[in-house]
């Protein structure tokens, strides 16, 4: 099955918002990865809920976003009614997950739960039928352009072993440092959705990197 490919416009040219969106929008590209920072959970601050509903107005991708916030229960039902698809919170940050999770559910969109690189994947497995989207961070959240965590291919493998023996249909998708040097590990290991941002919007030829990762594993089958 060919990935998923999400860009992460954290990496975008923010001077030229309008014209990355419509490169991604045209691109073959699948999902548009929207990273909402809101200093405390994470050292960084980023965007928020006028700059989705802005990307919402230049594309039908679907709009994965990715709650980097405390307290993110409190935003839910808004950043669905600015356009979001997909919500992913973080398991450090929700105290009662299995409701958030209900709650992002009730709003129509796709429930995500993301880790932190030291949280083990079994910490989900109470909740993981009510999972959509698994993101597991390969590096530490707050920062595009960091070192890939290979360790996070262990977690990969663990978690897409649980998803088989139970039968689900949960995604998994990695956020950080990943690229055309370390996207077959990664699908070999189990992933479904690769986000990528320095690695796409960086790149001279951007569409020959979002096609050479959704390629990966094909001239093998021919």
């Amino acid at each position: 099955m060919q990935p998923i490919i999400a860009p992460s416009i954290l990496a975008c040219d923010f001077t030229k918002l309008a014209e990355e969106i419509h490169f991604v929008d045209q691109s073959t590209a699948d999902w548009v990865h929207f990273d909402v920072m809101d200093g405390v959970f994470v050292p960084n601050i980023s965007f928020g809920l006028p700059i989705l509903k802005a990307v919402d107005k230049l594309t039908d991708k679907i709009l994965d976003v990715h709650l980097m916030i405390v307290q993110p229960e409190k935003y839910v039902e808004a950043f669905r009614e600015a356009g979001a698809d997909i919500i992913t919170v973080h398991y450090e940050a929700s105290t009662h997950l299995h409701r958030t999770l209900q709650q992002i559910k009730a709003t129509g969109a796709q429930a995500g739960v993301a880790l932190n690189p030291h949280t083990p994947v079994s910490v989900l497995f109470d909740v993981l039928e009510d999972v959509d989207l698994v993101c597991l961070m390969s590096v530490n959240p707050g920062f595009g352009g960091q070192k890939f965590i290979y360790r996070t291919l262990h977690k990969v493998e663990e978690l897409k072993n649980e998803i088989i023996t139970r039968n689900l249909k949960t995604k998994i998708e990695i956020d950080g440092g990943v690229g055309l040097q370390n996207a077959e590990k990664l699908l070999q290991a189990g992933a479904d959705v690769l986000v990528a941002g320095s690695a796409i919007f960086k790149a001279a030829n951007r569409q020959d990197v979002i096609t050479r990762m959704q390629n990966i594993g094909r001239e093998k089958m021919i």
